[in-house]
């Protein structure tokens, strides 16, 4: 009996910090989540409160043109999140999550301490000489490389611990235990509640710190809680769950097409029982007929016969079904993946040039001067109350109102994230029409404008509460409609359309800069720019990617096992 009451304390598919199996009395739970959340909200707080006020540092103190600004931030942080899919693979078939966690926090807190030092006064230019008009010296070419490997640095660490926090913190809980289930469907809950607080605590005292007291201090605050979280986190060594890495799945998909492409000319079974498998029964997937030429790869051929009939397996040539099945599904999903990217290309504009709208405005209140990138406050806020709105009260009226529906489908709230998105441009345009019209009449582009800043809080609302359903739409979008094999891709492929957005809105710049021209829509300043001509286009854009979103979404059909298990996934 005492033996049986010990083995059920044990967890089959998660090891300690010994290697042995891991005791779910002494390790896991939520003092193991909490401190692996430590690292997340230290890397919220440090992220968002460097580059959401990057733009006013490099414009007003680097003398670089608005423009080009706005262009190194988004590249930057776009650089970030392609690096998480990275993170991901080496997470999860090399380092393990614990030792990429461990080694990006250390990273992310070297880059920010290299941005702090770059920040000193004699590594930046001198400020302007206000007797030579107005004209700045802008930062000379090793004062630009310092302040890039600073940025990269950071860059490469959010990249492992966006990749490898939510995984490990999950970890820490067992699925096949009911208790611990339902303490991780409150993880995630709680997961995004404190990237919602760590944001909000950046854009607002972080941001207030680097404008009022000094950049140096702002980002040395950020890389010395980031030391305080890693301090923390090693702390919980013993107290982890560890799962052991897997093969990489992009070696798989290769294999699967590498497979396929072998045997192109090969003629398909009219009985697909005759295709290999040799999944039990529980973890195989059913065969489909979607993307037949696929199917190819698990065509026992001749040279998989062995003398005695048995199956010689070599995985470049021959691929069971449900590897087969797990490359459709992924597949399957890149329509949806191509055309939501745009939202967080819209979303970069929140960041970089609506912050350089706000300085240009009158931000006071009474004698308080808010800082230009605390307006992103409003974005943030907009997220978390709509969020709660939305979970506490819309879903159980919705539950007691239809029946049990469980609210929105994921498809449905990535829709409305396009739409509230675009909504916030079209709007966005109309405001920056106003505020050029009182440029036109102060003449003179250099002084404070005489309109309040609060004109352009709607544009963050409206973007922000199209932020709430495109990233929960989203990432429970990719995880459960990828392989369950795959999860860390499908993140990782949620992550890469925010890279993609972000890269998105560097090149849209690049080239509305070089059709206008010289003194076209996006000028060094932007009292001189037509920049509610460029919202107005990115208005149009997202109306275009709605359209196509809606034809992809309306073909999209769940697989038929990750159906089962998500309902509400892949209906529209």
């Amino acid at each position: 009996m005492e033996e049986n009451k010990n083995m059920k304390s044990f967890i089959s598919d998660a090891v300690d910090c010994k290697g042995g199996p891991a005791d779910r009395t002494t390790t896991g739970g939520w003092v193991s989540a909490a401190l692996i959340l430590g690292i997340e909200v230290s890397e919220r707080l440090s992220t968002m409160g460097i580059f959401v006020n990057l733009v006013t540092y490099l414009i007003h103190t680097m003398h670089l043109p608005s423009a080009t600004s706005s262009n190194i931030v988004t590249n930057a942080v776009g650089t970030a999140f392609l690096l998480s899919l990275l993170g991901g693979i080496i997470a999860d078939s090399f380092l393990g999550r614990y030792w990429t966690i461990t080694a990006s926090a250390l990273i992310h807190a070297l880059g920010t301490c290299m941005l702090a030092i770059s920040a000193a006064p004699k590594l930046r230019p001198p400020p302007c000489d206000p007797s030579s008009s107005g004209v700045c010296g802008e930062a000379s070419k090793m004062q630009m490389t310092m302040f890039y490997i600073a940025v990269y640095t950071i860059a490469v660490g959010i990249g492992g611990i966006k990749s490898s926090v939510p995984g490990f913190g999950t970890d820490q809980f067992d699925q096949k235990d009911e208790k611990e289930k339902d303490e991780m469907a409150q993880f995630f809950s709680r997961y995004y509640l404190i990237i919602s607080i760590g944001t909000l605590l950046a854009v607002t005292v972080i941001v207030y710190i680097q404008d009022h007291v000094g950049r140096t201090w702002g980002y040395g605050i950020c890389a010395a809680s980031m030391f305080l979280a890693v301090f923390a986190f090693l702390v919980g060594t013993k107290r982890y769950r560890y799962k052991k890495c897997v093969s990489s799945p992009i070696i798989q998909i290769l294999q699967v097409i590498v497979a396929a492409i072998r045997k192109r000319k090969a003629e398909l079974p009219s009985d697909d029982s005759f295709l290999f498998e040799k999944s039990s029964p529980e973890t195989s997937i059913p065969h489909t007929d979607q993307y037949s030429w696929l199917d190819k790869g698990a065509i026992i051929s001749s040279r998989e016969r062995g003398p005695d009939g048995s199956t010689i397996r070599n995985p470049w040539r021959l691929c069971t079904v449900t590897k087969v099945e797990e490359v459709k599904m992924l597949i399957k999903i890149m329509p949806i993946f191509a055309t939501t990217f745009l939202f967080w290309t819209i979303h970069a504009q929140m960041l970089g040039y609506s912050v350089a709208q706000c300085f240009t405005l009158n931000r006071s209140i009474r004698s308080f001067d808010i800082p230009p990138a605390s307006f992103n406050a409003f974005y943030i806020g907009s997220i978390v109350i709509n969020l709660t709105l939305y979970d506490r009260i819309i879903v159980p009226f919705w539950k007691q109102s239809s029946k049990g529906a469980q609210g929105f489908t994921n498809l449905q709230e990535i829709g409305m994230g396009l739409f509230f998105a675009t909504l916030g441009m079209a709007v966005a345009s109309l405001v920056e029409m106003r505020r050029l019209y009182i440029v036109r009449v102060t003449r003179d582009p250099t002084t404070t404008l005489p309109m309040n800043a609060f004109f352009l809080v709607p544009q963050f609302i409206l973007v922000g509460i199209g932020g709430t359903f495109m990233y929960t739409g989203q990432l429970n979008f990719f995880i459960t409609q990828s392989p369950k094999g795959m999860k860390a891709l499908g993140t990782g492929l949620f992550l890469t359309t925010t890279a993609l957005g972000f890269f998105g809105s560097s090149i849209l710049v690049t080239v509305v800069k070089k059709v206008t021209g010289t003194h076209g829509w996006l000028t060094p300043n932007i009292n001189n720019s037509r920049l509610d001509c460029f919202y107005a286009l990115l208005a149009v854009l997202g109306s275009i990617d709605l359209g196509l979103y809606m034809i992809c979404a309306g073909r999209y059909k769940a697989h038929p096992v990750e159906n089962a298990d998500k309902p509400n996934s892949g209906k529209v």
